[in-house]
């Protein structure tokens, strides 16, 4: 049997890139062609995304491929984050750019909300906390400003599937990348007829939902002109990036837990069903979807804080690592002091390293002094926080975990890994780093039935993946030092 060769597009807050895909029997390889920045930009006050900047870049990936892999491609799929969207007019022209959601103009709206709906009925409509990033802040604040964007809008679709409409002209959107947008309603499967009239939004915009692995279409005849290609067709994967992730997590059984490391950590765990309870939102869980499924989910501050200590370094010219940071960090003495990642002041400080020491100050630690005790600092604070979150997630759903897998880039950092392992007690296993591009590769492999089932999606990743295992090494960093941390914060 041939080879089946699929394009997936994996657009980031920061940067975007095209991956082809090869599966050739039953073992996927992948190979980066094109690498690309995405730069936001403020305009008159607004924060908003270079969605023509990130077109002209799928364009460029696809010239990649055909110079690469000749004129055809068994699949072309695009992810990208969350809660972000497009307008449309009627005559299919893009409204404005996108607007970035950490923009100003969310400030206030959850308040609003509140004033109509209870945070536990939104959580048990949408299956997510109350967040004023959500897709619902975001055009609530569009209609309280009157503005004449949404009066003139014909149809809404999230980034992938703006970016999708622009190669194909089919105006969908993909089921997990809805379920971000607190409009959609998850006991239903489908867009909440109740938030769009409790705010007044306008219900008649929202495309049809279609599910991972559907077939959008063709690729325009001038889009194939321009790139070189004779045909490809536009497939949707998991489009939010985390559920591709999660679609490609190597798990077996149903005893596994996993952590979607980067700039975030997403730590999860599959469910047959959405849970509503009131321990899971007063947990501040998430349910969201991946390939016919559901996980529950709580998302906090990851890799973020050790990127922006690098940055304070590199300010004062002190040039760093990754790598280097983890081995340092490995030599430093166990059992300093900790922070709680989720903390408000580690969110968007100036200054990352004089944000901890001064957190450490509030909560009556020793501040940590130079990049090795820092990045021990902030590891050691990650693992405890993992062990927490994955306690509440066995306890909420019943169920003892016995392996835990870490994917993303977050799986390449050792250090982290080990001290994971020690503060969870369970067997950690590391990879693949590519889990997002792979989910989105192999969901495409399903429409075409070159896979059979999500079973086999996991089965192939984990043939195809180099994976390291941690196992526990006894005790790990303090955890009541670190469950203290908030009633010291409070004080």
């Amino acid at each position: 049997m041939a080879p089946s060769r699929f394009l997936a597009f994996d657009i980031g807050a920061e940067s975007g890139r095209a991956v082809v895909g090869t599966l050739d029997c039953g073992k996927l390889s992948l190979e980066e062609i094109h690498r690309f920045p995405n730069e936001p930009a403020e305009v008159c006050g607004v924060l908003h995304w270079d969605v023509l900047s990130l077109y002209d870049n799928v364009l460029k990936g696809l010239e990649a491929y055909v110079q690469r892999f000749g004129d055809s491609v068994d699949g072309i799929g695009i992810d990208t984050w969350g809660v972000d969207f497009g307008l449309l007019a009627r005559d299919g022209a893009l409204l404005q750019s996108p607007v970035h959601y950490r923009d100003r103009r969310t400030t206030g709206m959850p308040e609003q909300i509140l004033r109509k709906i209870s945070p536990e009925k939104v959580f048990e409509r949408s299956g997510l906390p109350l967040s004023r990033i959500d897709t619902l802040c975001q055009m609530l604040s569009l209609r309280l400003n009157h503005s004449p964007v949404l009066d003139s809008a014909a149809t809404f679709l999230m980034m992938p599937d703006l970016l999708a409409y622009f190669l194909t002209g089919v105006k969908r959107c993909e089921r997990t990348n809805a379920a971000t947008t607190q409009l959609y309603d998850v006991p239903a499967g489908r867009w909440s007829d109740e938030m769009f009239h409790l705010f007044n939004l306008p219900r008649s915009i929202m495309p049809e939902i279609v599910d991972p692995g559907a077939v959008l279409g063709e690729l325009s005849e001038s889009v194939r002109r321009g790139c070189g290609l004779s045909e490809g067709i536009v497939i949707a994967p998991c489009t939010h990036d985390t559920a591709s992730a999660v679609a490609a997590v190597p798990g077996h059984g149903d005893n596994w837990a996993f952590i979607n490391s980067g700039t975030w950590s997403i730590i999860g765990a599959m469910t047959e069903r959405p849970v509503a309870s009131a321990e899971a939102f007063t947990a501040g869980l998430c349910n969201e979807l991946t390939l016919q499924s559901f996980f529950l989910c709580h998302n906090i501050m990851g890799l973020w804080i050790l990127q922006q200590t690098r940055s304070s370094w590199a300010r004062q010219g002190e040039i760093y690592s990754y790598a280097e940071l983890a081995q340092f960090a490995e030599k430093a003495q166990a059992g300093g002091p900790l922070i709680r990642p989720d903390d408000p002041s580690f969110l968007a400080p100036a200054d990352m390293v004089a944000a901890i020491r001064d957190y450490c100050r509030r909560t009556d630690q020793r501040p940590p002094e130079g990049p090795v005790a820092v990045t021990r600092c902030i590891l050691e604070s990650l693992a405890c926080s993992y062990r927490l979150t994955l306690d509440a997630l066995g306890r909420i759903l019943g169920r003892r975990f016995e392996v835990l897998h870490i994917v993303g880039g977050g799986s390449l950092n050792t250090l982290l890994c080990q001290l994971t392992a020690d503060a969870t007690a369970l067997r950690v296993v590391a990879g693949p780093v590519e889990a997002t591009v792979c989910g989105n590769v192999l969901v495409q492999a399903m429409a075409r039935a070159a896979v059979g089932s999500a079973l086999e999606i996991r089965d192939v990743v984990r043939t195809s993946s180099a994976l390291v295992e941690y196992q526990p090494r006894g005790a790990g960093p303090s955890l009541e030092l670190y469950c203290g941390l908030s009633t010291r914060t409070e004080s």
